[in-house]
């Protein structure tokens, strides 16, 4: 039986051992799901609504530990992790008062039949494959629509996880949750193969890395079963004036340096304007210069540690290498911190060349590129054109019609006017291109899932006289 150890990216120290499951459980934690779900998709809608409701009470009232195990797991800072777990408790409590609604059948045009309609049925046995840098939402937008719906769940966390992925589970069950409707397993990504290969998995949600969503998605179709993928991103962030500069560089440097840099969907180009770059790159040195780094459970802190040294070593190397091959210019920061830990400097880029690595693919940390455009025709085509991702992107402006003439040209999942990085349970979350497919919360979070499932009801032979299949 395999090892692994919580390490705190506070200390760099090792915390806990933790044993991963051997490839030969595999089959006792399906049979177990399987039958859980045999259950729990005949239980009343009224009894998953208790649940849900109960799960989020339960986050709420147990915030002050849930947030330690994730500042000791991947850094989050205090005030960061409370945040986190009140979005959680806001996606089950938004599913539980709106359960009745998404979960009820979907009435067609009759075309001769007495009734033509689509309920939304579960399917069975769902495996999520989650990241470490947001261990509790990542987890409830896809656990709460699933078992709204009827479907069991299979957790495979981040290695770095183990507290909050355990938790996870405790929290579902101490809610009223049969037992194996959400097993949570510690695994690792070489076992996860045959698991979404197994019949007995009806379908596959992950969250993380590009190599490991095409990994996902290849097994997942040769054996004909669903699968979502939320991957990277590099969403441009668009100031088309600087009528409200101040505020809205105020805006970037809190989003983009938000949970340590480390959110798929941070604004992660800055493209503003020449007739006003020089003071955008003034401001962005002062703000980004002025931030404190610290640990997990420092409440001056205002950036924490990377989630892992080998995180912070890679960015680091990255920000190195395009330093020293001319393409990208260190303004701020761009080094380790010499301290225990996996702490950097945050830091500035500009002069960047957007084909280069640093450029056209994901920072996943705190670091902030800024790029000049002559106008905003050239911002669309900085945004669309040196990136594949097309998770989420941002346009400010005064001139709110403006702003979204821009906005709308965006290849993204989400665009944003004034706004960036919104996230709720009643808003659909997901990207285009390399950032995945599919959808989750709001209804999109029950359907994907779901078998569509097409009923017509007819009271004569042959009903409306439709021609059948040909």
């Amino acid at each position: 039986m395999s090892t692994f150890a919580l390490e705190n990216p506070s200390t760099g120290q090792s915390e806990d051992t933790f044993n991963r499951i051997e490839d030969t459980d595999r089959d006792a934690i399906l049979d177990r799901s399987t039958a859980a779900y045999t259950r729990w998709k005949d239980t009343s809608i009224e009894e998953r609504v208790t649940v849900l409701h109960t799960v989020a009470d339960l986050y709420e009232e147990r915030s002050d530990e849930l947030a330690s195990y994730i500042g000791r797991e991947m850094g989050k800072l205090t005030r960061w992790g409370q945040a986190e777990i009140q979005v959680v408790v806001g996606i089950y409590r938004w599913y539980a008062d709106h359960a009745y609604e998404l979960l009820q059948d979907t009435e067609l045009p009759r075309l001769g039949a007495v009734r033509s309609f689509v309920r939304h049925d579960p399917i069975g046995p769902i495996l999520g494959i989650m990241p470490w840098n947001f261990p509790y939402y990542q987890v409830a937008r896809w656990a709460a629509p699933n078992l709204l719906l009827g479907n069991s769940l299979v957790l495979k966390h981040a290695s770095i996880c183990p507290l909050s992925s355990q938790a996870c589970q405790d929290l579902l069950e101490d809610a009223g949750l049969p037992k194996d409707v959400f097993i949570n397993v510690y695994a690792s990504g070489s076992q996860m193969d045959a698991f979404v290969a197994d019949d007995r998995i009806k379908g596959v949600s992950l969250t993380g890395s590009e190599a490991a969503g095409a990994a996902v998605a290849k097994t997942a179709g040769e054996h004909y079963k669903k699968s979502v993928l939320e991957l990277g991103g590099n969403d441009p962030f668009i100031i088309l004036d600087d009528a409200n500069l101040d505020e809205i560089l105020d805006n970037f440097v809190t989003i983009r340096m938000y949970n340590t840099g480390q959110a798929c969907n941070a604004p992660k180009r800055l493209i503003v304007m020449e007739s006003f770059y020089d003071k955008v790159v003034s401001g962005l040195e002062d703000r980004i210069s002025a931030l404190t780094v610290g640990t997990w459970d420092d409440e001056n802190a205002d950036v924490g540690p990377l989630s892992s040294m080998g995180a912070r070593d890679e960015i680091v190397e990255r920000l190195e290498k395009a330093a020293r091959e001319g393409t990208a210019t260190v303004k701020v920061g761009g080094h380790a911190l010499d301290r225990e830990g996996a702490f950097m400097e945050p830091t500035l880029l500009t002069d960047v060349d957007p084909r280069a690595d640093v450029g056209c693919n994901e920072i996943f940390g705190p670091v902030a590129v800024v790029y000049a455009v002559k106008d905003a025709d050239e911002a669309v085509h900085v945004a669309n054109d040196y990136s594949d991702y097309g998770l989420s992107g941002s346009v400010w402006g005064s001139d709110v019609d403006k702003a979204w003439e821009v906005a709308r040209q965006l290849k993204d999942g989400m665009t944003f006017v004034n706004e960036a990085s919104v996230t709720a349970a009643g808003l659909p979350f997901g990207g285009v291109g390399r950032s995945g497919y599919g959808r989750e919360m709001e209804r999109w979070g029950v359907k994907e899932f779901a078998n569509e499932h097409l009923f017509r009801i007819s009271d004569t032979p042959n009903g409306g006289g439709l021609s059948p299949a040909m």
